[in-house]
């Protein structure tokens, strides 16, 4: 189990890398159109913004071994505080990502929470809540 944990850690880390990168580079605009119009700060700067998080979150899971259930936890509350721009990009109708239905953006709203549960139980981030 251990060894599937650490896999899908790195696996998880790697991928925030990527799209951390993305975020700066080749993808800042499909990456625009999340950012919700409620949102009262400038949509490059969020972009980048949450691209050098990305990048930061991807490092730590990769590299931080004595850290790992807190940067999980981080990691997961990432997750959640991003959803709001996944759910905009749904109400909007805003396509991205070969995104260009409504029942293409409902589905990817459904592995949001996966994505969580996957930072939250590959870091063993409970153990903070159980005192371990």
């Amino acid at each position: 189990m251990a060894i599937m944990r650490n896999a899908l850690r790195i696996l998880l880390g790697a991928a925030l890398l990527f799209a951390g990168t993305s975020h700066l580079t080749f993808a800042r605009y499909q990456f625009a159109a999340q950012v919700p119009s409620w949102l009262p700060l400038d949509v490059d700067f969020v972009v980048l913004a949450s691209g050098a998080v990305e990048i930061a979150l991807g490092i730590s899971l990769i590299l931080l071994k004595k850290w790992r259930p807190q940067v999980g936890l981080i990691t997961a509350l990432f997750f959640i505080a991003v959803f709001p721009g996944n759910i905009a990009q749904f109400i909007d109708h805003k396509d991205a990502f070969g995104l260009n239905t409504d029942l293409a953006r409902g589905i990817r709203l459904l592995f949001q929470p996966l994505l969580v549960l996957w930072a939250i139980w590959c870091t063993r981030a409970l153990s903070l809540f159980r005192g371990q």
